[in-house]
């Protein structure tokens, strides 16, 4: 395929993954951390006080509120208790979008049309570095797989995080190994400007340094394999001083941002919040040098930095209490990212990278035990980036599986562009050497089927608009069924309380019960129509005639069985069955009954 008609057709599939996302956002209510992430770009920018949010790095939120700067919006005054408690970010984000005569949809609108731009920005970066390693043919194979991934299409039309991290790793990623390939002052420049924006953007990619750490490393012995053991060592010492020279300016990258952020943020008032936010971190040493620092003014924006990491790090290991496969638990499952991994993900790519596996192994040919070690290292030297890709899957993966925050399949979707690439490049792979083997049946039929998986994958995409946030595969039964397994992130986030309201308007109902879970405000849409309700009533409060809405995720917690050692009370929802013919449903992740 021509360079010219590969990128037309790249172009193509990035405008239709933007248009795919925009469209299906319209309709979307606040998700649950956009509660708290578009008031807390705001402040960051219209009042330089970081206060709020502090456990997510500034740059996503400063990026979704740049639009905002134009508008003109009421901040709530700063003498109320959600701006001078401590980290009280859902009551601020409830009072900036919903209590202070603000339009929250029209907020919601401009601050996601950023998000949008960075997850197609990640698309091109993702193309741009598979036509580099493998063609024009691989290239546009992962362009597809990204373009039509539900998980992004969910994901990078909101405000948060996630697709941001996935954007850092795989820009620092890259120009870490061009760094290793060619130590050049631009290149190491380069290589710690990148880091030090990745690490701007979710605290989770301070998973980059050991990767980092672990190639530069394995690059120098590669590179100094038949060298003496001297030789290696200075070696080791050259690139360890480059690599420290870019943390250097990654650091120098971290530090203005932050100094910026905390510009009228009171000294006396960082440190009581550090004081208070770091009482339960189990890392003594690192809290008392983070509240040591965060008095010194000097110090106080890397201190800041530190205490989001230190509170990213407590909260992977606290967990959070959630439903999973018919359990509630609050200390996580060893299994929940590979399942939900299995399940999130459309069934024609797990096809599609299992052949791209099989394909890999077949090409070793040669019994694994003739010349193991010659063999690996010429492979990893000469497919580097490939290896670097699957040593941070492999990082990656293995701090979530010992993680016990199980919220969502967006935790490990750094690794996702990862995984695409790969597969994309194995596939490719096969058709070229079918192709230069120029044997025309087996062609065809790995090209038909290549095709067919791929008509697959894009049409399972394109079933799910616009409720790409509830996507389930189809082993998982399909969209309909994925709350059966998980919600939360995974499946409801809130997102379709105004479809709610839509239907309610519609059937011409006075007055609603709603058990809500989500960063929107049913009492802002819904008006004098809204009656709250939660879970633990009873039933037979419910007046006949009277309809009550639940949220999937809090009626997934109302049912589910306790994990083993876990002791909260729960079940009650069982009364609720969302399968019977009283239950009408709204969107995917509401459900309504109305009592006869």
């Amino acid at each position: 395929m021509s360079n010219r008609l590969t990128y037309i057709v790249a172009g193509a599939l990035l405008a239709i993954m933007f248009i795919s996302a925009f469209t299906s956002s319209l309709g979307d209510s606040t998700t649950m951390d956009e509660l708290a992430h578009i008031p807390a770009g705001y402040s960051y920018l219209s009042q330089k006080d970081f206060r709020i949010n502090p456990e997510h790095p500034p740059l996503v939120k400063d990026l979704a509120a740049l639009p905002l700067l134009r508008l003109d919006l009421n901040f709530p005054p700063k003498d109320q208790p959600y701006w001078t408690g401590v980290n009280e970010q859902w009551w601020l984000g409830a009072e900036f979008l919903y209590n202070s005569g603000n339009d929250a949809d029209q907020i919601l609108f401009w601050a996601r049309l950023p998000m949008m731009l960075m997850m197609i920005i990640l698309g091109a970066f993702i193309f741009f570095w598979t036509r580099e390693l493998g063609g024009n043919i691989a290239a546009l194979l992962v362009l597809t797989i990204f373009s039509f991934c539900p998980t992004f299409l969910a994901h990078g039309r909101l405000v948060t995080t996630d697709v941001a991290a996935s954007l850092g790793a795989i820009m620092g990623s890259y120009f870490w190994i061009k760094f290793l390939k060619n130590p050049s002052r631009k290149n190491i420049v380069l290589a710690g400007l990148i880091w030090g924006i990745a690490m701007l953007f979710k605290f989770s990619l301070i998973l980059l340094v050991p990767l980092f750490a672990f190639i530069t490393v394995v690059a120098v012995l590669l590179k100094f394999q038949n060298r003496s053991l001297k030789e290696k060592f200075l070696g080791l010492i050259k690139y360890a001083s480059y690599a420290l020279l870019a943390a250097v300016i990654a650091v120098l990258v971290i530090w203005p941002v932050y100094q910026f952020h905390v510009l009228n943020y009171p000294v006396e008032k960082q440190v009581s919040d550090t004081t208070i936010l770091l009482r339960s971190s189990s890392f003594t040493a690192l809290k008392n040098i983070c509240i040591w620092m965060s008095g010194k003014p000097v110090l106080r924006p890397l201190a800041h930095y530190a205490l989001g990491l230190l509170m990213a790090t407590q909260r992977t290991a606290a967990g959070n209490t959630v439903y999973f496969m018919g359990m509630i638990s609050a200390s996580g499952w060893w299994y929940y990212f590979p399942i939900i991994y299995f399940l999130k993900i459309p069934l024609a790519f797990h096809i599609l990278s299992l052949i791209a596996l099989l394909w890999a192994v077949y090409m070793i040919k040669e019994p694994f035990w003739r010349r193991p070690f010659s063999r690996i290292t010429g492979w990893i030297r000469n497919h580097f980036a490939e290896f670097s890709m699957a040593i941070f899957v492999l990082i990656y993966w293995t701090t979530s599986l010992i993680g016990n925050l199980n919220i969502g399949v967006r935790h490990i979707m750094p690794t996702l562009p990862f995984i695409y690439i790969l597969t994309a490049l194995g596939i490719a792979g096969l058709m070229k050497t079918i192709k230069k083997q120029q044997v025309k049946k087996p062609q065809k039929i790995i090209a038909v089927l290549i095709g067919l998986l791929l008509a697959w994958y894009v049409g399972s995409s394109l079933s799910a608009w616009p409720g790409y946030l509830s996507y389930f595969n189809e082993v998982a039964g399909g969209s309909d069924n994925g709350y059966k397994y998980a919600v939360d992130s995974n499946y409801d986030w809130g997102q379709d309380l105004k479809r709610l309201k839509k239907w309610a308007d519609e059937k011409g109902i006075d007055k609603i019960y709603i058990d809500y879970f989500g960063g929107s405000n049913a009492k802002y849409y819904f008006g004098e129509k809204y009656l709250g309700w939660q879970g633990t009533n009873k039933p037979q409060d419910l007046p006949k005639g009277s309809c009550l809405a639940v949220s999937a995720t809090f009626l997934q917690g109302g049912r589910g069985n306790p994990a083993p050692r876990f002791s909260d009370s729960i079940g009650y929802y069982q009364w609720f069955n969302p399968e019977d013919s009283m239950t009408e449903r709204i969107g995917k992740s509401i459900f309504v009954k109305c009592m006869e």
